[in-house]
């Protein structure tokens, strides 16, 4: 009877592991859709203007609000999301994985992250949104707008990354926190690019949207493939 009960409790938790995912993948891609949608009409524009320009000095547009340390960090954050910096990441994961002899997890996270960055590209040329010209920008930028390269591509790799440490990993409190620090770091991303003023809130918002429906799509493309033996997985994977 005991072990019945085992069965269904395992059962129900299998079940749970996978649902959860694909609600928030829906949710994710909904997001976008409706974002999207509103950015097209031009229904977003007052919100994105008074997000942009109530993070600049009303006498000197030039000049963003807080202290000058506030800019220079703010600097420091978008430089997370830059290309340059996400390559090296997914190297030094890459070759963290690979010292642990899980070369086909090291192969999947390199796909994935090159996904990510492919799929932010298409959906920019897509929408052609022109970037904010309300204030001065205070990082280089020579792309479109919508969505948010840096949101989403930090979305999409960090996050991708730290679900699949995660699920190399045993201990429960270890893979929360991989997946705590991904998310951190993809919103202060994205909250430096609108601070900077190259980007609008909604961009970030649709970079958020679609890099973590791209992360929860390798998360549950990384289960199936970890459950047929085909990635690694450590001997007490919950699903």
């Amino acid at each position: 009877m005991s072990g019945l009960r085992e069965l269904l409790a395992r059962f129900r938790l299998n079940e749970l592991a996978i649902m959860i995912p694909l609600l928030v993948l829906v949710v994710g891609v909904w997001s976008f859709v409706e974002i999207a949608g509103e950015v097209v009409e031009g229904e977003t524009q007052r919100f994105d203007h008074w997000a942009i320009t109530i993070m600049r000095n009303p006498e000197d547009p030039s000049d963003p609000i807080g202290p000058p340390w506030l800019e220079e960090m703010g600097r420091d954050l978008t430089a997370l999301g830059g290309v340059i910096v996400i390559t090296l990441a997914i190297a030094a994961v890459c070759g963290f994985l690979l010292l642990e002899n899980r070369q086909r997890t090291a192969l999947f996270v390199l796909a994935a992250s090159i996904g990510g960055l492919l799929l932010s590209t298409l959906l920019k040329e897509m929408f052609q949104r022109e970037r904010p010209d309300l204030v001065p920008h205070l990082s280089n930028v020579y792309t479109h707008s919508f969505p948010s390269g840096h949101s989403m591509i930090s979305a999409a790799v960090y996050l991708t990354m730290g679900a699949l440490l995660a699920r190399t990993v045993k201990d429960p409190a270890t893979r929360i926190y991989c997946v705590a620090v991904a998310a951190l770091v993809t919103g202060l991303v994205g909250l430096s690019r609108v601070y900077l003023g190259v980007h609008y809130p909604t961009d970030v918002l649709a970079g958020w949207a679609a890099g973590g429906s791209w992360a929860v799509i390798c998360w549950l493309v990384a289960a199936y493939l970890q459950k047929r033996g085909a990635v690694e997985q450590p001997s007490d994977a919950v699903v």
